[in-house]
């Protein structure tokens, strides 16, 4: 069955994360699970049919970052190998991603800050790579650092899922001035952003899913949005093209 969804831009998704924490009590941490769950789910379906693939999880130190951690935290649990690069200084990290990194240390996880290696050989190794470095929240262009890893990402055969967005892509302005990762699928969040709809845009977009991070049915009506309950079949929506959505079933 088809759901059509409104597209909201920046200013409203830090509406709805507000609303999430002041008035619902879910917190960070809570969402970032549900985000990175589902994110490890839809990289799990992507890499189903290669023999014991590599997997490289590219974290920012932001909230975007905690869900990248969450799904190689996941991918890990499941079985697969992974590598975990942190991007970004350490002083710089925000409390949840913190805690979600600390879990990875004492699991023993393999993890990498993006300055200690050589990520071109890494990612020429790499079967699948998570950008999960920043989401939404970009205004403007991302970092020197930043862009040199989106311009390293161009491999040909790699696989790329970004979270959110793909890095470099601003989603409420939507309009290409630089170098976006350009993602063979990207999961978004809660609702789908505006700039992930715009021409220009689709190619470093790719394939369209919309994740859910349990946000409650009267958070969408306070914002004025009639939407009931779009992830009842399925915590994951594949976009069909415009604002029209189904229900993306996945095995397990």
């Amino acid at each position: 069955m088809s759901i059509r969804l409104p597209y909201i831009d920046r200013d409203q998704m830090v509406e709805v994360d507000r609303l999430m924490m002041e008035e619902f009590h879910i917190s960070l941490l809570q969402m970032m699970e549900h985000a990175g769950v589902n994110l490890a789910r839809l990289v799990r379906w992507y890499i189903r049919d290669i023999e014991d693939p590599i997997i490289t999880v590219l974290c920012g130190n932001g909230h975007n970052g905690g869900g990248g951690l969450v799904c190689a935290r996941n991918l890990i649990n499941w079985g697969y190998r992974v590598q975990t690069i942190t991007v970004g200084e350490k002083s710089h990290r925000k409390e949840v991603p913190a805690q979600h990194l600390a879990t990875l240390e004492t699991m023993g996880a393999r993890i990498s800050n993006s300055n200690e290696i050589e990520l071109s050989e890494l990612f020429g190794l790499s079967d699948l790579v998570v950008d999960a470095i920043i989401g939404y929240g970009l205004k403007g262009k991302p970092s020197p650092a930043v862009q040199k890893i989106i311009d390293l990402l161009e491999v040909d055969d790699l696989l790329v899922i970004a979270l959110d967005a793909p890095t470099g892509l601003d989603v409420s302005v939507g309009v290409p001035g630089h170098n976006r990762v350009q993602a063979d699928a990207t999961l978004t969040l809660a609702l789908p952003k505006r700039g992930l709809i715009e021409f220009e845009n689709r190619s470093a977009v790719g394939k369209l899913y919309l994740g859910d991070i349990s946000v409650p049915g009267q958070l969408y009506s306070a914002m004025g949005f009639e939407i009931d309950q779009p992830f009842k079949e399925s915590s994951i929506l594949y976009n069909t093209g415009g604002d029209e959505y189904e229900s993306f079933i996945l095995p397990g």
